[in-house]
């Protein structure tokens, strides 16, 4: 008699696998566990070496092909071939990760610029857009098909020291949910909300070391800032057939978060 498995349906082996923003921080901790949960995958990052080296690592650990190149998901032309060429590697696409996204920190919210809400909503939105129409076709032809992304708890709550960053965020939630019923029998779709989680992107986003060592003691039910593993085992959830009856949903991955303020007033 065969021993049950618990574990069956969060295996991942058989599925094809592109993430943007991958390269490093959550995005590469969703690659690594995606990977070692027997998919194949492709890195999409705009730093196309780190992207190629953290999916060579990826690789040597967990033993699945994993491959990274260039691509700006704000370039309709990157975007495009970037598909290709995961399609071309992994003979389709099962699985997209609309990981990738940034934004600064806007003390003042009554200073922000028109082109800064622009680029915010540019990078965090509508590329996830075009890249989910971009992959539809080869995903429409997959076993278990999924469009997950990484949304923003700010996207949820009052976060006016980011405010391009969450305003483009919620955007997001609604084409998730929009694509979802458009998708409907054909992909499940489906975001996490992320809340605070210490990487290398807070300095590069204007964060003063001060500030993240607030970040370390946050004001949630867990008392501790999030992991990049803490994300990447939701993700793996949300895109494996373990969460075949899951779509249209944002799954809160913040330990039990609050509001989201940086600087005091």
């Amino acid at each position: 008699m065969t021993a049950f498995d618990p574990f069956s349906e969060f295996r991942m082996a058989g599925h094809s696998v592109l993430i943007t923003g991958g390269a490093q921080n959550i995005g590469a901790a969703i690659a690594k566990t995606l990977a070692g949960a027997g998919a194949k995958v492709m890195i999409a990052d705009l730093n196309g070496d780190k992207a190629q080296a953290t999916a060579a690592e990826i690789a040597v650990v967990t033993g699945s092909q994993a491959i990274g190149m260039k691509c700006d998901v704000t370039s309709e032309a990157d975007i495009q071939s970037c598909v290709a060429a995961t399609a071309e590697a992994f003979g389709g696409i099962s699985t997209l990760i609309n990981n990738v996204g940034w934004g600064g920190v806007n003390p003042d919210p009554l200073a922000v610029t028109e082109q800064q809400m622009i680029d915010s909503y540019k990078l965090n939105t509508i590329s996830a857009y075009r890249m989910s129409c971009a992959c539809a076709p080869h995903l429409f032809k997959a076993t278990n098909p999924t469009i997950t992304n990484s949304g923003s708890f700010s996207s949820a709550v009052p976060a006016y020291d980011i405010l391009a960053y969450g305003t483009a965020k919620a955007a997001l939630n609604q084409l998730m949910v929009s694509m979802a019923h458009a998708l409907a029998k054909k992909v499940r779709v489906n975001s996490i909300l992320i809340g605070t989680v210490i990487t290398e992107g807070y300095a590069s986003a204007g964060i003063d070391e001060a500030t993240q060592e607030r970040m370390m003691n946050p004001d949630t039910l867990t008392g501790r800032p999030g992991r990049p593993e803490d994300c990447a085992n939701a993700m793996l959830w949300l895109c494996s057939p373990a969460s075949s009856w899951v779509s249209g949903q944002t799954i809160n991955v913040h330990g039990g978060g609050g509001v989201v303020r940086l600087f005091g007033r």
